[in-house]
C-alpha cells in the first residue's frame, strides 16, 4: 500500500500591504540559477494571504502555506509570524 503524505509549501516573505479585512499581501522574493545563461537570477511574487485573526502587519517577515481557495485569488493562509516590523 502507498501513502499518501500532506507536504504543503511554505514560503516566507514580507507583509506589503494589510488594509483589507482578513486578507494580507505578502511579497515571496526566490533566487534561481538562470539555466541557459547561468546567472543568479531573483524575482518576487506577491501571494494574497488569509489572515483570520489579523495578526500581520506592515513590513512583518511571516511564513504562509498552501491550502484550499478562500476566494478567487486568495489560496494562501498565514502560518506563523517570523518577525514583527521594528517601530
Amino acid at each position: 500500500m502507498s501513502e499518501k503524505t500532506n507536504v504543503q509549501r511554505l514560503l516566507v516573505g514580507e507583509v506589503l500591504s494589510d488594509k483589507m479585512q482578513k486578507t494580507v499581501v505578502v511579497e515571496v522574493a526566490r533566487t534561481y540559477k538562470h539555466p541557459t545563461l547561468q546567472k543568479v537570477v531573483r524575482t518576487t511574487r506577491k501571494y494574497k494571504v488569509h489572515d483570520e485573526n489579523e495578526q500581520a502587519k506592515l513590513g512583518d517577515i511571516v511564513e504562509i502555506t498552501e491550502g484550499r481557495p478562500v476566494s478567487k485569488t486568495k489560496y494562501m493562509y498565514l502560518h506563523k509570524v517570523v518577525t514583527r516590523r521594528e517601530s
